[in-house]
């Protein structure tokens, strides 16, 4: 199985935000949230709305989870930026309850997509906007992490918030590549 990318171009993470509202809500919901709460997919795909809804439907919450593959508890505050795609998404929606799938299916009424979608839907967008590098579900997580560590945020930190057991393993999943460290020798100048 091939390791896939971050999306390390803050302009193509844009542009797939852009072609994916345009495309689906739900699809650019599930996008945002994926680069924005660094969820495994199949955690992402299992939310509903009463993980992410207070009691009075309008007013959002932190997120409490057990992760599927650690079996760790997971809390996750949600930013500016997931709650408002998770408006827009909640706004185009008719009908839903607390116990529907925030990214429901279309093929059921109590399914969310399933996996192999949600790959179908970000290739699709990545090739739409010429991402170059290998997309996968797993992009979503990694995208996070390399902005993480872009910005400035510690490799151990990183690290915590991913549940990863050693820093090998998030120092593998940041992507760093040669002109990263180009960049570190450009910029450390002492």
């Amino acid at each position: 199985m091939k390791s896939v990318d971050p999306i390390r171009d803050i302009k193509k993470v844009n542009a797939m935000k852009t072609y994916l509202r345009g495309k689906d809500i739900r699809d650019y919901t599930m996008f945002v949230l994926g680069i924005n709460i660094a969820l495994r997919i199949s955690d992402l795909l299992q939310l509903k709305w009463g993980d992410v809804l207070k009691e009075n439907k309008r007013t959002f919450k932190d997120i409490c989870i057990m992760e599927s593959k650690t079996r760790k508890e997971r809390k996750i505050k949600l930013n500016m930026t997931s709650k408002k795609a998770l408006r827009e998404l909640l706004d185009s929606l008719d009908i839903y309850d607390m116990d529907t799938y925030i990214f429901k299916s279309r093929e059921g009424n109590m399914k969310p997509i399933s996996r192999q979608q949600a790959l179908n839907i970000l290739k699709g967008a990545a090739k739409s906007v010429e991402v170059k590098d290998n997309v996968g579900t797993h992009t979503l997580r990694k995208t996070w992490g390399y902005h993480a560590w872009k910005k400035g945020f510690s490799s151990a930190l990183i690290m915590e918030t991913l549940n990863h057991s050693n820093l090998n393993v998030t120092k593998r999943y940041l992507g760093i590549r040669q002109d990263d460290i180009n960049h570190l020798y450009d910029s450390l100048n002492i």
